[in-house]
């Protein structure tokens, strides 16, 4: 990359570029935006989250590879951690290392009356395998960039009574 292409390695939350995220239960919804792209950050992600009352950004899942830690800007919640809850608000930083099980799993939730914003910073790999303890889902990824999914890379999202033994379809 050049100079002239280099991104601005500086960026206001403020200015983040957002895209809207959730389920179709409406229990999911926020607006997400990708700052440690978009500042040139290759080995560090982070993400600016923005979570109206009464919503959660996303399912309650472990990472078996990436680590991540939130850090709460505005707002108040409640942290879901293994079989606990936390109350968190503006100042706190939360811990979410990589594993598998329950036990490391996490989601945090808006349960205040103002829109609910922080930082998720995290180790950056290209394959990361995810698990959903509530739902009993999995997500295999590699090389895949969920907010751009036409660009390609592997995603598949399934539960273990649907899979295939290795050999099956092969000749």
């Amino acid at each position: 990359m050049t100079d002239m292409n280099r991104p601005k390695p500086v960026l206001n939350v403020a200015d983040a570029k957002l895209m809207d995220v959730g389920g179709a239960d409406g229990a999911f919804a926020a607006k997400i935006g990708r700052i440690g792209a978009a500042i040139g950050s290759t080995g560090i992600g982070c993400m600016y989250t923005v979570v109206p009352p009464g919503k959660k950004a996303f399912p309650f899942h472990v990472h078996h590879a990436t680590n991540e830690l939130f850090v709460i800007l505005e707002g108040t919640g409640q942290y879901r951690f293994g079989d606990e809850t936390h109350p968190v608000k503006a100042g706190d930083v939360l811990a979410a290392p990589a594993g598998k099980g329950r036990a490391l799993a996490h989601q945090i939730v808006n349960d205040g009356t103002v829109d609910l914003k922080y930082l998720g910073i995290s180790d950056r790999h290209d394959t990361d395998a995810v698990e959903y303890p509530d739902s009993g889902k999995f997500a295999v990824l590699s090389r895949f960039d969920w907010t751009k999914p036409a660009e390609g890379g592997l995603r598949f999202v399934g539960r273990a009574d649907s899979a295939v033994d290795y050999y099956d379809g092969e000749k």
